[in-house]
């Protein structure tokens, strides 16, 4: 980097990241964020690379990447000898795993709505709920305790 590159605060990367201080640091802990330049007074200096990291890592959980798999994302990008494909192939194994939470999550709605269709309202008492009633026939029965 160059010396005679503007560095930035931390408050101002968070904001032109549309981050938060904390997230920062945080990503810094975790080690996905370089360690900064320091000011003389202990400061930390930004340089623009740290702000297209930043932004890569925010934009990777915005859909819906772990850590871990943003890491590894990374890992692709700073070592040299790496392909598209590799990256590719990180997010076909992603978009899987949001299918299979997609069929899941379709599932339990399923089972909520009947639960609902079963349920009378009003002309229920709460003892008599068979959403309430469904709820607990996951419990082992009472011989068992």
């Amino acid at each position: 980097m160059e010396s005679s590159e503007k560095r930035l605060s931390v408050g101002e990367l968070a904001k032109r990241s549309d981050c938060k201080v904390e997230t920062v640091r945080y990503y810094e802990k975790v080690g996905l964020m370089p360690e900064p330049e320091r000011s003389a007074g202990g400061h930390r200096l930004y340089a623009h690379g740290h702000l297209r990291r930043l932004v890569f890592i925010r934009r990777g959980r915005e859909l819906g990447f772990s850590i871990d798999q943003i890491r590894e994302l990374l890992k692709l990008v700073d070592e040299p000898n790496h392909t598209c494909g590799e990256v590719k192939s990180i997010t076909l194994l992603h978009a899987n795993d949001i299918q299979q939470k997609i069929e899941d999550l379709k599932r339990l709605q399923k089972a909520l709505y009947e639960m609902s269709v079963k349920c009378g309202g009003e002309n229920y008492t709460i003892e008599n709920c068979p959403i309430i009633e469904a709820l607990y026939s996951g419990l082992p029965p009472r011989a068992y305790f």
